[in-house]
């Protein structure tokens, strides 16, 4: 499953009068690809267990081509029986499949994930504008910078987007 928020992904899973955990059998596994909390993948591999049911925290980077590509980068959290379990599902869309740790791991993985690209479109963003106000040639300049220390993927794949104003969704 991959859902909006962390309350759907506690409510679709552990809720006693909708979550789907209460319906499973013994020796299925849960793999949830939802970008959410490392508590909330801690309980339900908790009460996975309770129930036999092997659970995968396990969300992705990639974004929406990553998916239509069939290369996204998995960051697994769960115990080493449920990720092999699951391995050659997860290697069907993916390019790459690491598991981090226990439960919760996966989620922890891709929190410093998101810091980091945080902090990197940042960066890009304000070094455009800088290179904006001081009559740079924006093209010459991302050309330039992406081959050295400055190199990023925001810079090279979204830096030219970001000078065209051209803000739709998506990577």
């Amino acid at each position: 499953m991959m859902l909006g928020y962390p309350k759907d992904v506690e409510r679709m899973v552990l809720d006693s009068q909708v979550g789907i955990l209460q319906h499973m059998k013994a020796g299925s596994t849960l793999i949830d690809h939802s970008t959410s909390s490392p508590a909330i993948a801690q309980a339900i591999a908790a009460e996975a267990e309770t129930r036999e049911i092997h659970s995968i925290d396990a969300p992705v980077s990639g974004g929406d081509i990553g998916a239509q590509a069939g290369n996204l980068i998995i960051m697994t959290g769960g115990t080493d029986a449920a990720v092999e379990s699951a391995r050659d599902l997860l290697d069907l869309y993916s390019s790459e499949v690491s598991h981090m740790g226990g439960a919760g791991a996966g989620q922890h993985t891709k929190l410093a994930n998101q810091m980091m690209n945080a902090f990197n479109m940042a960066g890009v963003c304000e070094s455009l504008l800088y290179a904006q106000k001081a009559g740079l040639q924006h093209d010459k300049l991302i050309t330039l910078l992406s081959k050295g220390g400055a190199r990023s993927w925001w810079l090279e794949n979204c830096g030219p987007s970001m000078i065209r104003r051209d803000f739709k969704p998506g990577f």
